[in-house]
């Protein structure tokens, strides 16, 4: 009763917008009603006329018939969410002053510039690090004397070697004259004098030598303790700046400045690492940014995955590995909602926890390749088929079955004529959800009305046997046209 009272005020209202010649053949066959007809009764019939303009002003749409394993399929509602590795957050590696580069949603490249930080501490390294170099240069420069040191020290050992060797021979012949009865004691004194002191200063030399080998020892240690320290602010400033020591120690390039490039960085530059779009900010232009500060976030919009609420009682069919099918939210094939064939493919992913107050655990499926209408937060269903040995079933979409009354409708397209639809009372078996089994009446590859079956189906309701068509206009009327 309630589908006849719409479809009446449906009727009412559209007749009262059509043109005159529209019902033209109504106002005739009323006319005759009252004086004589000797035209012939129109042939009873469950079709129902859809010409392709029908159909525009409709919105009406088909999708096939098509086996599905109906019986081994689950259901599980969630929707778009990033991956944990699509978001990465760029945070000032010291405190400073930030100026920005880029808009939100703007596209950046890996090596796109993003923002510089203009910060004391990064002056305070680079002066660390002249200092270092200084050292090591001094260093350097104090090890290289040390060569000609030696040989000075090697020769004059030398030469006191020579004069003690000489001291000792005069001494052995003015000890022979001596026993010999000729020599005097005075020569022979003096003699075992100079001996002595050749030998003392001979001695003061090998301490001298040793002295100097161990200042040598300790500026190589020096040296390397300073190159070492140097490499480690260098590290520093790599890690800081995101250019490779090498790269900071090349020269700058700059017309008559020798410094390396660390020593002519006023600012430091962040770059994009990776491309993505810029999703947001954590300060702005002209402020002070620390450590904590997240200066921005770049996405990967491409790293999305589906997180689904699933059932704890269908544990005992679900396991990783899986295969999915993401469907959109809305069972549609026109209009302006997602189409019903936008789907997308994936392996399901079991979280490792479920949750007891509503005995649900977490889905996750990563899509093979992404349709347009996948972005996070938007909504989607998991089409989880548990057994692929299980059997399949003729099955159409469940929005495509309309009731009138109790009686479960459907619309089949004509397979003589694509402009007529053929209403059959739907011998329907199991469903999940979404998709239900028909039992008769159709063949795999049949269309089925899906958007627009409402509107037949109160066209068509009480009257089943009449037939009827539509006009242009999505006027209905009873008998041929």
């Amino acid at each position: 009763m309630i589908h006849q009272t719409g479809f009446f005020l449906i009727a009412v209202l559209v007749c009262a917008l059509v043109p005159m010649q529209a019902c033209s053949r109504d106002e005739s066959a009323t006319k005759e009603s009252l004086g004589h007809n000797d035209e012939p009764t129109p042939t009873q019939s469950n079709r129902v006329a859809i010409p392709a303009s029908v159909r525009q002003n409709l919105g009406v749409s088909f999708v096939r018939v098509e086996r599905r394993a109906v019986a081994h399929t689950l259901r599980a509602p969630g929707w778009f969410e990033y991956e944990p590795s699509a978001r990465r957050e760029y945070r000032p590696a010291l405190t400073g002053l930030v100026e920005l580069f880029v808009d939100q949603f703007d596209r950046v490249e890996a090596g796109d510039a993003l923002y510089t930080i203009d910060s004391p501490s990064w002056r305070e390294l680079q002066q660390r690090l002249t200092e270092t170099e200084s050292e090591i240069e001094r260093l350097r420069v104090q090890l290289a004397t040390y060569g000609p040191l030696f040989e000075a020290h090697e020769q004059h050992e030398a030469s006191l070697r020579k004069s003690v060797e000489v001291w000792e021979e005069r001494l052995a012949q003015l000890e022979t004259a001596r026993e010999a009865g000729g020599g005097r004691n005075q020569l022979l004194t003096s003699a075992r004098a100079e001996l002595a002191a050749a030998r003392s200063e001979l001695t003061s030399v090998h301490e001298n030598h040793a002295l100097l080998r161990a200042e040598e020892l300790k500026a190589s240690a020096d040296i390397e303790s300073a190159r070492s320290r140097f490499e480690f602010l260098l590290g520093s400033a790599s890690i800081i700046t995101s250019l490779n020591p090498q790269s900071l120690l090349e020269s700058a390039g700059v017309p008559g400045d020798s410094r390396a490039v660390w020593a002519t960085i006023e600012s430091i530059e962040v770059r994009a690492v990776e491309p993505g779009i810029i999703e947001g900010f954590g300060t702005t232009t002209g402020s002070w940014a620390n450590q904590e500060t997240s200066v921005l976030t770049v996405v990967q919009p491409e790293r999305l995955r589906v997180k689904a609420s699933g059932l704890q009682s269908d544990l005992g069919v679900l396991r990783d590995g899986l295969a999915v099918t993401i469907v959109p939210p809305v069972p549609t094939a026109s209009g302006r909602a997602v189409a019903l064939q936008e789907t997308m493919t994936g392996t399901l992913r079991i979280g490792l926890s479920g949750k007891p107050d509503d005995r649900t655990l977490d889905l996750y499926v990563t899509p093979e390749s992404l349709r347009a209408w996948a972005r996070p937060g938007v909504t989607a269903q998991l089409e989880i088929v548990t057994s692929e040995s299980g059997g399949s079933e003729l099955a159409i979409p469940l929005a495509a079955v309309q009731r009138d009354g109790l009686t479960p409708v459907i619309f089949r397209r004509a397979p003589d004529n694509p402009n007529e639809a053929i209403r059959i009372e739907a011998d329907l078996g199991m469903d999940d959800g979404r998709w239900v089994e028909l039992l008769s009446g159709v063949r795999e590859g049949d269309e089925i009305v899906l958007d627009g079956a409402f509107q037949l189906m109160l066209a068509t309701s009480g009257s089943i046997q009449k037939g009827g068509h539509f006009h242009a206009d999505g006027t209905f009327h009873e008998g041929e046209d």
